[in-house]
Order: structure tokens, then C-alpha cells, then sequence
């Protein structure tokens, strides 16, 4: 047996410079691995992918068969094992849970083709390298960047958004993106697209006193800390109304990154 981590991918900054005939979107975003992570364990030989959810990832839907994408990336690369995968990073989240699961098969496996990552999802070859870096294209350029070692306070709201929604409209509105400095060119059509993410956001900014930034497509919010010794672990519930969600603090990690 093997274990091997899958960081999450927490997006510092995303701007959307073009979208290809195809109708793939080019992007421009500086990305990086958190020491947030899900865990999987490798038994070669075997079969059968089975999974432990802990509390907050939404994970109960999670299918185990032809179309997971751990699923996938051992077909990818031509290998069969049993994989038992411990969920930690919420799904629909903007944190790249099912993408960096992949990764981690392909890290498993010593599979380092880029073209065959990006087969498998935009954020994969990211994943692949972890650390920090320059992403650009669908995902396919990835360019290291020198490692920072920084703190962050996520929120994980009780739903998820819809990657595919939020992308098409930014199409609708014709790709408007007003704001200045660090920022995601996704986050006020993630608004429009599922409202509730505004509620959330002013909870986080009045519970930290900073403003929050949205991780991805959402639905994660997240600040960035000062405490030099914040890692991984529950700093408990944010509650807006009958609602709430989990509060996780998580720092970033280099590439080749295996617990600390």
C-alpha cells in the first residue's frame, strides 16, 4: 500500500483573457497548493474505489464508478488498484478536490505527461506540479513560480456552485471584470449565478475584519492570515441564520509536499 496527498489548489488571483472557438475559456491565474488535502491509499494489484467523507465536503454523491476521475486517471495510465480515498476538500468548492485527486493517481503512477493531465481536467497539470505557479491557456501552461509560505482562513459555505453556470455567464455578460488589484474575474457572475455566496461572503468579512476573496468559481471564501504557525485544522462554524458552514485555517505547501 501506498499513501499519497492531494492538496488542495487555492486561486490567489484569475483573470479570463479569451475564449477559444472551441469554447474553452484562457486563462491567467496564479495558483497554489494548501495544506488542506484529501488522502488516498494505493493498493495495486486490487480493485475498487470506496471513500471516507468528513463533515462539510458534500461528498455522499460521489460516484465510484467509470466517470470519477480517479476512475479515469488510472485508466489514463494503464493501472489497476484498490483506492481508498479520504475526502477532505468540499466538492463544488473552487478548490479542485476532483482534479487533484486525479493528480495524485498520476503522481502514484510517475506519470508527469502534461497533455494527458489537461485530458483530464484543467486544473490537473497544476495539480500534477503542486507548489505555487503561473497558470495560463485551459490550464495546460504551467510555470513554477519561487515557493511563499502564507496562511489563509477558508470559509466552506453548505452548497457548492456550478463551474459550467458560472463560466457561461461570464459569456453572457461578456466577460465584465471591473476590479483592481488581486482578484477573480469569476466572482460577481458566481454571485449572480448562485446569490446565497454574498450572505456568506459579509459573514466571513465580519468575523475576520478582511475582506474575503472567492476561491475559483466559488463556493469557498477565504482571507489571508498573519499567524505564522495557522495550519490545518477546524476552527469551528459560521453560522448565517439557521445555516452554517465550516472554518478551516490552511497554509500553503511546496510541490512534492507530503505532511508536515
Amino acid at each position: 500500500m501506498r499513501r499519497v496527498l492531494a492538496p488542495a489548489k487555492l486561486t490567489l488571483s484569475l483573470s479570463v483573457t479569451g475564449v477559444r472557438p472551441d469554447g474553452y475559456h484562457e486563462l491567467r491565474a496564479e495558483m497554489v497548493s494548501v495544506s488542506l488535502c484529501d488522502e488516498l491509499t494505493f493498493t495495486e494489484g486490487s480493485s475498487g474505489l470506496t471513500f471516507h467523507s468528513e463533515v462539510g465536503t458534500r461528498a455522499g454523491s460521489l460516484a465510484a464508478g467509470g466517470g470519477n476521475l480517479i476512475t479515469r486517471a488510472l485508466a489514463a495510465v494503464g493501472r489497476q488498484a484498490a483506492v481508498h480515498v479520504v475526502k477532505r476538500i468540499p466538492l463544488g468548492g473552487g478548490l479542485g478536490g476532483g482534479s487533484t485527486d486525479a493528480a495524485a493517481v498520476l503522481r502514484w503512477a510517475g506519470c508527469s505527461d502534461p497533455d494527458l493531465a489537461r485530458a483530464l481536467g484543467s486544473d490537473v497539470p497544476f495539480s500534477v506540479l503542486g507548489g505555487r505557479a503561473l497558470v495560463e491557456g485551459t490550464g495546460e501552461r504551467v510555470t513554477p513560480l519561487p515557493f511563499e509560505p502564507r496562511q489563509f482562513l477558508l470559509l466552506v459555505p453548505p452548497f457548492g456552485v456550478d463551474t459550467a453556470r458560472v463560466y457561461a455567464a461570464w459569456d453572457e455578460l461578456a466577460g465584465t471584470d471591473d476590479s483592481d488589484g488581486p482578484r477573480n474575474a469569476l466572482t460577481e457572475v458566481a454571485l449572480r449565478v448562485e446569490p446565497r455566496l454574498a450572505a456568506w461572503r459579509d459573514a466571513l468579512g465580519e468575523h475576520c475584519g478582511r475582506v474575503p476573496r472567492l476561491a475559483g468559481s466559488g463556493s469557498t471564501w477565504f482571507t489571508e492570515e498573519s499567524a505564522p504557525d495557522a495550519g490545518h485544522e477546524d476552527d469551528g462554524w459560521l453560522r448565517v441564520g439557521e445555516a452554517r458552514a465550516r472554518l478551516m485555517r490552511t497554509h500553503t505547501v511546496p510541490a512534492g509536499w507530503e505532511g508536515d
